[in-house]
């Protein structure tokens, strides 16, 4: 014990010298950029790609992409790769000045399907599983309705459907006072300052909590690694691109239109029962940004015969990035992409006979785009680790296949 607490005043003393963890080191290359974003393809473990269909990793369009790859040995992309999956990801970049005028549909529809594209295409693959977290799983729900043939499966992790729910920020973006125009016309792009101004409201103790559980735990030096690389990604936020954040405000926050089945999206309404993949909804019970009633309408309203809602005792950040997930959740997602996929060595010529295919689906620019320049060590120095709530029980509830409950191993 007096070990332990010599050591939490060590480390407390040389907290703002203390060298910042290696975060984001996943070894990637750059398969395509354009504008502010690009695609990486996470490089392949030593003993190659076990499946034939790829991963596309789709982070919210606010936050880094980087998440999603913690520190070594804590990293969900890390352990994707373990596992012999081909793991893609979009990094949203940072939108400059000239991306006010961006549309929501050029990003869903143009950017994220160019993606899924080009991971189905330069895996050899006819389509991809996607995993989109938050905003990330949103925007993929809404491309899944108008091309639900480009996912082999999706999990939309934390992503909000139905935004007719108790949480505040429903609440407050539909408060009249709220003048969207009048902020995209005086910033443009919304700056990220605003936005994290908002969710910091949503816990105002949440900076006297975490300095309680730094005090407490500072003698444990993987905790204190883990804490500080989640605070650089908490803390590395990205802006808002103007118009694309005036239609997800009034169509989607205030006027409900997913729900409703009156969201236009690719000329058409955007519905949800026009997605036919295998579906995987992802809710957490302590999320104070995307309450799990929200994200759970997703499963409800899809008309894939194969659809499952798993829901965990966690919060927003935590139960996806926490060592317990590690040890519950990402074991439970590499299963399910697994049970929806082949092995590679099964079918090689399915994945010969794939590229072709998909490639004249591509368009022609993204063809000549695609494969110029590849970037070594894509992966920036950034990354958080965890330290957020663990989930505790999980519950699997299976379209036809009844209910089960799992302990997720404290």
């Amino acid at each position: 014990m007096e070990h332990r607490e010599a050591k939490r005043w060590t480390n407390l003393a040389g907290l703002f010298s203390r060298p910042k963890p290696k975060v984001g080191v996943t070894p990637a290359d750059v398969v395509h950029r354009e504008n502010k974003w690009r695609l990486l393809r996470y490089r392949p473990r030593p003993a190659g790609v076990a499946f034939r269909t790829p991963v596309l990793l789709v982070p919210s369009l606010i936050n880094r992409h980087y998440v999603l790859d913690l520190m070594p040995g804590k990293s969900f992309t890390e352990h994707l790769v373990a596992q012999g999956y081909d793991v893609f990801c979009i990094d949203w970049g940072t939108p400059g000045p000239e991306d006010r005028f961006l549309s929501f549909d050029e990003i869903v529809d143009g950017y994220l399907g160019r993606a899924l594209r080009l991971s189905a295409r330069t895996a050899g693959a006819p389509n991809a599983h996607a995993l989109g977290y938050c905003m990330g799983g949103l925007m993929t729900a809404i491309h899944a309705t108008a091309h639900p043939e480009r996912f082999a499966s999706m999990v939309a992790v934390a992503a909000p459907v139905t935004f007719d729910d108790p949480g505040l920020l429903s609440r407050w973006s539909r408060t009249p006072t709220f003048d969207v125009d009048a902020l995209v016309k005086a910033f443009g792009n919304v700056p990220w300052q605003l936005m994290q101004s908002a969710f910091h409201l949503l816990r105002p103790t949440l900076n006297l909590s975490k300095t309680v559980h730094l005090l407490d735990r500072a003698w444990d030096d993987e905790f204190l690694d883990g804490f500080l690389a989640l605070e650089t990604w908490g803390n590395d936020n990205v802006s808002f691109p103007g118009e694309a954040y005036r239609r997800y405000i009034e169509d989607l926050y205030r006027g409900n239109q997913l729900a409703a089945g009156t969201f236009s999206f690719a000329g058409k309404p955007a519905r949800l029962e026009a997605i036919t993949c295998p579906t995987l909804a992802i809710t957490f019970e302590h999320d104070n940004i995307v309450p799990w009633q929200s994200a759970k309408l997703l499963v409800d309203r899809v008309s894939s015969p194969d659809k499952q809602w798993l829901h965990l005792h966690g919060g927003h950040v935590g139960a996806m990035v926490s060592r317990a997930a590690a040890k519950a959740l990402w074991p439970q997602l590499v299963q399910y992409f697994a049970a929806r996929d082949v092995p590679r060595e099964a079918a090689p010529e399915v994945a010969r006979e794939a590229a072709p295919e998909v490639a004249r689906e591509a368009a022609p620019e993204i063809a000549r785009e695609a494969a110029p320049e590849i970037a070594r060590d894509a992966a920036p120095e950034l990354a958080p680790d965890a330290g957020g709530p663990r989930p505790s029980n999980v519950e699997v509830r299976g379209h036809g296949n009844g209910r089960r409950r799992a302990r997720s191993g404290r």
